[in-house]
């Protein structure tokens, strides 16, 4: 029931592409700096809130 004609590829990464695993961005964000940056967003929203 095997369909002939069909090649699984052969290679060391098995048909996936392998992408640089040391890219270096320009921007280098901690998940700390992105979770501070969200709350304070928020808090700044709730202080507008307040005042306006």
């Amino acid at each position: 029931m095997a369909q002939e004609g069909i090649s699984i590829p052969t290679g060391a990464f098995g048909g996936l592409m392998r992408f640089n695993e040391e890219y270096n961005s320009v921007f280098s964000l901690k998940p700390t700096h992105v979770v501070v940056f969200v709350v304070l967003i928020v808090a700044f929203r709730i202080f507008l809130e307040f005042f306006y």
